[in-house]
């Protein structure tokens, strides 16, 4: 007989949305799949699918309450609790579900964002607002559940960052929580000049110039406002690709046309194939106010890409970074200026971005896909195992 580590197992993966243009945490949950279906029977359960790959079976779970999106959380977690009662070793969550030995947190907990730093009054005033709401008492009843230890139960998060608000907000699942941090499946080889010009000219892009990089579905989340206004300080040869949401896209062209930066601002909405961005562009900026770890940012690295990003407080990977060695750290996001002037720096500080390119590299190498998911994989065999 095989040990439990030789198992091939049957694996339930839970996701709403599985399309490869959705945000970081469906991109994290596909490539995890795409990896583990090599050697395991893995079966997706989402609401919304946009994906083929061998040996995957997909599930189609119904959405008779699109609207509003608690209820459909609500329906969501009760048809995959249905649907892998039985008949699957491990079920896999990224969603708010109480079912699921193995539980994905990709965003900070609804706790945290609601409660943490509140006292006295303005506690009182969240908590009123809480109680009075069925959307955030549904949120936090069903994380409060997702949460809860017991020896089948392990809680995987993207980063320290996030580890260390997982213990601050619920003490009780630290002993449960493991890091599984994004990933990239290769390091390409260095972009010539011809293959960043015909990546330009796909997108839609001057082939002259100096192209900053921008990637993101929440644009104000992640900083696009800061970064268009630091884009005026820069000179004209520099200009600003935004991938990402398109519906987000009238409201940031008003503000670019009104200022009269239109010119230098390039919206290309969300992008099947998000590589011929990276090939496209001279750097990425990632000024984000609030994420747990920025796949973007290691994705970027990958393609040798200088990066300027947000510090831990706001971006998780910022925790295993150097400042001017594999990126540059914006201790204030906000403070346009000194974005300003480390996207120059970026672009055209010739020393550095030859360091941060080649220590860039070396970084995402360390992270591959292939690996993450054997974590994962080993995560499954000891969920396994607590069950036997």
């Amino acid at each position: 007989m095989g040990s439990v580590h030789s198992k091939r197992l049957r694996i339930a993966v839970l996701n709403r949305i599985f399309r490869p243009i959705g945000g970081g945490a469906e991109r994290y949950s596909i490539a995890l799949v795409e990896q583990l279906a090599q050697r395991h029977d893995v079966h997706v359960f989402a609401q919304q699918i946009d994906h083929h790959w061998p040996g995957v079976t997909y599930h189609k779970v119904s959405a008779p309450f699109s609207r509003p999106r608690w209820i459909n959380q609500l329906w969501f977690a009760f048809a995959t609790w249905w649907a892998t009662r039985r008949g699957f070793d491990v079920v896999h969550s990224h969603e708010n579900t109480w079912h699921g030995q193995v539980q994905t947190v990709h965003v900070l907990p609804v706790k945290y964002s609601l409660f943490h730093g509140r006292t006295g009054s303005r506690l009182a005033l969240r908590w009123l607002k809480v109680i009075t709401s069925p959307r955030l008492l549904t949120y936090l009843l069903l994380e409060r559940s997702r949460y809860t230890v017991h020896k089948q139960r392990i809680i995987v998060v993207t980063s320290n960052s996030l580890a260390s608000i997982m213990a601050q907000t619920y003490p009780l699942s630290a002993s449960a929580v493991q890091i599984v941090t994004p990933g990239v499946l290769s390091i390409p080889a260095a972009i010539s000049s011809d293959e960043r010009r015909d990546a330009r000219l796909l997108l839609g892009l001057p082939v002259v110039g100096r192209c900053v990089l921008f990637v993101g579905n929440d644009y104000r989340k992640k900083g696009l406002s800061a970064l268009i206004e630091a884009m005026r300080y820069l000179p004209e040869e520099a200009y600003l690709a935004v991938v990402g949401n398109a519906a987000q896209i009238p409201g940031f062209r008003d503000e670019v046309e009104g200022g009269g930066i239109g010119k230098r601002i390039f919206f290309l909405g969300a992008l099947e194939q998000i590589n011929d961005a990276y090939r496209a562009a001279d750097c990425l900026a990632h000024p984000t106010l609030e994420d747990t770890f920025a796949m973007v940012v290691l994705e970027a690295m990958a393609h040798g890409l200088p990066v300027v990003v947000s510090d831990a407080r706001f971006c998780g990977i910022s925790g295993l970074l150097t400042h001017e060695m594999n990126a540059l750290i914006l201790e204030n996001p906000r403070d346009v200026r000194a974005l300003a002037s480390a996207l120059d720096r970026a672009l055209f500080e010739q020393d550095l971005t030859t360091r941060m390119t080649a220590s860039g590299k070396l970084f995402a190498q360390a992270h591959l896909w292939s690996e993450m998911a054997r974590k994962q994989e080993a995560i499954y065999y000891s969920a396994l195992k607590s069950t036997s």
